[in-house]
């Protein structure tokens, strides 16, 4: 099997044509090929690489921030934030949609939607509902280019690319199609079937960006989704598998294989998200090892300086795997020390190597744990 077609596209009355899907998941059961299989079967068995490894990680919430703010990052940049993880990192106290840059904020909002939906799924399960709430976290007082309607599925029709449907790229389904395709969506989700959990995990991505429910924030909703199923399935312990790294590393690829999928090739998308989870997963995998490393490495670093300012060295040090970038007042916060103190200790951890200086302002000055932040950061 090659192709299930899963959808038309079909003139509307006002001339132009508007994907309508089939009733989902396809009648026909997917008649997978052995290399579908094969990745499958090893996408699984790094999954279960992956969760063995975060479970030696000590402090395991502080590692998962990293991974949250780096798939944030990448997310945001396939729609065309500008700003990078290290924007955000400087800027992660700072209230959303207070002084913060349009990039940044489009990034923090992303990282709040994110964690609701950690801390949500633990006891709501994934519904439409859920899919909503997730939205809203996403787009309440967030920038748009046009109404994105918070936590609302759309009331009108929308389109991708192009100015108006008629010369648009692709135009999904009509608001009474999209909402038969979401409860459809919604059933596919809880079903009790034969579908491999990670073929369903891309199946459900892929069905969700070509029913486009909202006006705006489709794709980050969308993405968060592929996580939030992950973990919803039991297939991780921690979600710290996140895709939006890999799709934006071949975005052109990414939507030519969700274009793709309209016209049938489910095999085609299948075959690309596999690849994605496999080479997103031995990305954590090596990360979470180098963690362990760095960790023990500069611990060790630390309690060389002697027992009398090892102690405090070592709670600034604890905090910066959380919030890689300081300056004297988190110091302070931190340690419970004078301003002069601070400035001694960050002077320390700059000579053994842990901080490095952050630009060079007279004011504000900030610190950051290059070594630490570089597993992460790939922009």
């Amino acid at each position: 099997m090659s192709n299930i077609k899963i959808g038309n596209f079909v003139k509307q009355s006002a001339g132009f044509k508007a994907f309508i899907p089939n009733p989902f998941p396809p009648a026909k059961q997917l008649s997978l090929p052995n290399t579908i299989i094969s990745k499958h079967t090893e996408a699984i068995r790094l999954l279960g690489k992956l969760d063995g490894i975060t479970e030696l990680l000590p402090d395991k919430d502080w590692f998962l921030v990293m991974f949250v703010k780096k798939d944030a990052s990448s997310s945001s940049q396939i729609e065309g934030t500008n700003a990078t993880m290290m924007d955000v990192i400087e800027k992660e106290n700072v209230e959303p949609s207070t002084s913060l840059p349009e990039d940044v904020d489009d990034i923090m909002h992303y990282i709040n939607a994110l964690n609701y939906g950690i801390i949500r799924a633990k006891d709501f399960p994934l519904s439409l509902r859920f899919i909503r709430e997730l939205h809203s976290k996403l787009m309440i007082k967030a920038r748009s280019t046009h109404n994105s309607y918070p936590g609302e599925f759309r009331t009108s029709q929308n389109w991708i690319g192009g100015t108006r449907p008629d010369n648009a790229t692709y135009v999904p389904p009509p608001v009474e199609e999209m909402t038969r395709a979401l409860n459809d969506l919604e059933k596919f989700m809880h079903a009790d079937d034969d579908y491999l959990p990670l073929v369903k995990a891309g199946l459900l991505h892929a069905q969700f960006e070509t029913i486009h429910p909202f006006n705006d924030g489709n794709g980050r909703t969308g993405r968060i989704l592929i996580t939030m199923f992950l973990w919803y399935k039991k297939l991780l312990e921690m979600p710290i598998l996140y895709l939006s790294a890999y799709f934006k590393q071949h975005r052109s690829i990414y939507y030519q294989k969700l274009n793709d999928y309209h016209n049938g090739d489910i095999v085609g998308w299948l075959d690309f998200f596999l690849d994605g989870i496999i080479d997103t997963a031995n990305s954590a995998i090596k990360t979470c090892a180098l963690i362990t490393k760095i960790r023990e490495r500069d611990t060790d670093k630390v309690k060389v300086l002697g027992k009398a300012v090892s102690q405090s060295t070592m709670t600034v040090l604890e905090n910066l795997y959380k919030m890689p970038i300081v300056g004297i007042s988190d110091i302070m916060k931190w340690t419970g020390t004078s301003k002069p103190s601070g400035y001694k200790m960050i002077d320390r951890l700059v000579k053994i190597g842990i901080l490095v200086k952050l630009g060079d302002n007279a004011y504000a000055q900030k610190w950051y744990y290059k070594d630490y932040i570089n597993l992460f950061y790939n922009e």
